[in-house]
C-alpha cells in the first residue's frame, strides 16, 4: 500500500523514490512486524488467558513425556494468531498490491491458518482436534487449489529446477497441481511436527525465511538470476517482503516463546507458516532447495513416518518417541540443549542451501 500511495509522488519529493526498492520495503516490513507483535503482545496474552485458551498436554499415552511437559499445562496457546496478524498487516502495508505472488502466499497462509485455528479450537473445546485424515484432506485441497492457480496462471511456470544443475529444468505440466498439494501438505505438517519444544519451530522458521527472502530477491532480479544460473521469475522479488515480515514477527514472538515459553504458537501458526514457506519455494522454483534449507523439518517429519512404519510392520518403535526432539528428551537431554542444537542444525542446513546457488 505504501508503494502505491507514495511512489507516484516522487516527482514532488525525491525521498519517496525509496518506496520503489524491494530492499527498503523489506527492511521496513521487518521492523514493522516486529513492532506490531511487541505492541499487541500483552493484549493478546490477556485475551488468551481470559478465554482460557491454554495448553492441554497430550503425548498420546507416553507417560514419561507427559511428566516432562507437566509444567506446561495452562500455558496460553494459539499465539500464532498474533504472528499471522503481524505478517498480514505488514505485508499489505509494504508490498505491492498488483503482485500476484503476494496474494497467492497470503491466500495459502490464510486458509492453512484457518484450518489450524479450527483444529486448536476443537482441542480446547473437546480435548481432541481434527482427525489426521480430515486434516490431510483439507491441506490437500488447499494445495490443489494453489496448484491449479499456478498451472493455469499466465505469470507462473510448472517447471522443476534442481540444485547443483544449472541447465536441468523439467516442465511437469498439470502434474504440478499434485506436486503443489504435496508441498503444502509436507511443509505444513513438518513444521507442525517440529513445534513441540519452546521456540524450536519458530527459530527454524526464521532461518528458512531469511534464506528464502534472499532467494526470492535473487530470483526476481534478472542479472542476479542469470549470473547464478537459476530460473528468473519476474515479480518474485516482492516475496522478500513477506519473508522479512515473517522474520520480524518470528523474532518478536520468540522473545516470549523461548524457554520457558510464556505462550505457544499452536497449529494456527505452525500449519500456516509451514505452508507459507512451501508456497514461496514453489513460486520461486526452488522446491528442492527447501529440502536442504529446511533439513531440520525434513528430519523431524521423517522420524514420525519411520516411527509409524516401524510400529506397523515390525511391531516396535524405532525411536523412544517421535518426533525426533522427543526421542532426545526421553534419553535425558534437557529441553534448552535440544532446542539450541536443533537450531544449529537448521542454521547449518540454511547455509548449505546458499552454497548450492554457486555450486552449479
Amino acid at each position: 500500500m505504501i508503494y502505491h500511495l507514495f511512489y507516484p509522488l516522487t516527482k514532488y519529493f525525491f525521498a519517496f523514490n525509496l518506496t520503489k526498492y524491494i530492499t527498503f520495503r523489506s527492511g521496513c516490513a521487518f521492523v514493522t512486524s516486529f513492532i506490531v507483535v511487541m505492541l499487541f503482545w500483552k493484549f493478546t496474552l490477556r485475551r488468551l488467558k481470559r478465554l482460557k485458551i491454554t495448553e492441554k498436554v497430550d503425548m498420546y499415552g507416553h507417560v514419561h513425556l507427559e511428566a516432562l511437559h507437566e509444567e506446561k499445562k495452562g500455558t496460553p496457546t494459539m499465539g500464532g494468531i498474533l504472528i499471522l496478524f503481524a505478517i498480514f498487516s505488514t505485508t499489505l502495508l509494504w508490498a505491492r498490491w498488483d503482485n500476484c505472488f503476494i496474494w497467492l502466499v497470503l491466500m495459502v497462509t490464510l486458509f492453512l491458518g484457518s484450518l489450524g485455528l479450527y483444529d486448536d479450537f476443537l482441542k480446547i473445546k473437546r480435548g481432541k482436534g481434527l482427525s489426521r485424515s480430515k486434516k490431510l484432506l483439507w491441506q490437500s485441497l488447499i494445495g490443489i487449489l494453489l496448484g491449479i492457480l499456478i498451472a493455469v496462471g499466465k505469470n507462473y511456470t510448472t517447471t522443476w529446477s534442481f540444485p547443483f544443475f544449472k541447465k536441468l529444468i523439467v516442465d511437469i505440466g498439470y502434474f504440478y497441481i499434485f506436486w503443489a498439494a504435496l508441498m503444502v501438505v509436507a511443509t505444513s505438517n513438518a513444521v507442525n511436527f517440529t513445534d513441540g519444544l519452546d521456540g524450536l519451530a519458530i527459530g527454524a522458521l526464521i532461518s528458512n525465511a531469511l534464506i528464502f527472502g534472499v532467494i526470492s530477491y535473487i530470483v526476481g532480479h534478472m542479472k542476479f538470476a542469470n549470473y547464478l544460473f537459476i530460473p528468473y521469475v519476474s515479480g518474485a522479488g516482492e516475496l522478500t517482503i513477506f519473508c522479512f515480515s515473517l522474520i520480524g514477527a518470528g523474532l518478536a514472538f520468540l522473545w516470549f516463546n523461548s524457554y520457558p515459553a510464556e505462550v505457544f504458537m499452536g497449529d494456527v501458526g505452525a500449519l500456516a507458516l509451514g505452508g507459507a514457506i512451501g508456497t514461496i519455494a514453489l513460486l520461486v522454483k526452488q522446491e528442492f532447495l527447501l529440502f536442504i534449507s529446511g533439513g531440520l523439518f525434513v528430519i523431524e517429519a521423517l522420524s514420525v513416518i519411520l516411527q509409524m512404519l516401524s510400529v506397523k510392520f515390525r511391531g516396535k518403535r524405532l525411536f523412544k518417541a517421535a518426533p525426533l526432539h522427543h526421542h532426545f528428551q526421553v534419553k535425558g537431554w534437557k529441553e534448552p540443549k535440544i532446542i539450541i542444537r536443533f537450531w544449529i542444525i537448521s542454521i547449518m542446513c540454511a547455509v548449505l542451501s546458499l552454497l548450492t546457488l554457486k555450486l552449479r
